[in-house]
């Protein structure tokens, strides 16, 4: 790419670099959502989902310590995300751990690193140094962009089957409802940010890059928790890849 997009091409080449990578396309994601796993199996995500989403915040506060003055509506955006994450209302960490404890396992487990895999601790480690060593524009393109705009359209999958299948209550599975509101929304506020910012050609493809690997990295990850913790109780030729 030699010229600057415009706007909306740039909005379409966002899409693109994440279409096909969905984590919804994960075996774990997909044993989910046809109600597949058991209580024992989604224990063990929320331990592992917990130190991914857990520094979400610290993420967001590495962005914004990064972030220049003149961007003033960006840092808006961050500071009001790192309050929702930590201050406004319940926190979304003990949202988590009430699933978690309603699945069966404790707080003490799910705080504890020594219950993530190796993938998950990758995908902390990778989080954290993109926040902390990438331009502010890409580090938004990755995390916002590439990781939490996805989060609605598996969650949508995945909330029905926890009350109809597994008969979690609604405030049980209060975590997934907020999060496929309110990420929806920090989803398309992150695509602004990047559309208004990323104003050279290098930034651009730094940012399509970025939120390449990221779609990569979440659906690395929740693949990992199919093999580390589920292939021994379900086969995946017992699971509809194709769904």
């Amino acid at each position: 790419m030699t010229q600057l997009m415009n706007r909306d091409d740039f909005r379409t080449a966002l899409e693109e670099a994440i279409k096909g990578k969905s984590a919804n396309k994960a075996p774990f994601s997909i044993a989910w959502a046809s109600g597949k796993l058991s209580r024992e199996h989604l224990s063990r995500w929320a331990e592992n989902h917990y130190h991914y989403v857990g520094p979400f915040a610290d993420y967001l506060a590495y962005i914004y310590a990064n972030t220049p003055e003149t961007y003033t509506e960006a840092k808006d955006f961050l500071l009001q995300n790192m309050y929702e994450e930590e201050l406004g209302g319940d926190r979304h960490t003990d949202l988590l751990i009430r699933f978690a404890e309603a699945c069966g396992t404790t707080r003490e487990r799910v705080e504890n690193p020594d219950n993530m895999s190796p993938t998950t601790r990758g995908l902390q480690s990778w989080c954290y140094a993109i926040a902390m060593r990438e331009h502010p524009v890409v580090a938004v393109a990755a995390l916002v962009v590439g990781l939490e705009s996805q989060v609605p359209s598996i969650y949508r999958r995945q909330t029905p089957t926890l009350r109809e299948k597994y008969g979690f209550t609604d405030e049980e599975v209060e975590f997934f409802d907020l999060h496929i509101v309110s990420d929806e929304i920090h989803g398309e506020r992150g695509y602004q940010i990047v559309l208004e910012h990323a104003d050279t050609v290098e930034l651009q493809q730094r940012c399509l890059r970025i939120c390449e690997i990221g779609a990569q990295m979440r659906l690395l990850y929740t693949t990992a928790l199919y093999y580390d913790y589920v292939a021994s109780d379900l086969p995946i030729t017992e699971l509809d890849m194709a769904a």
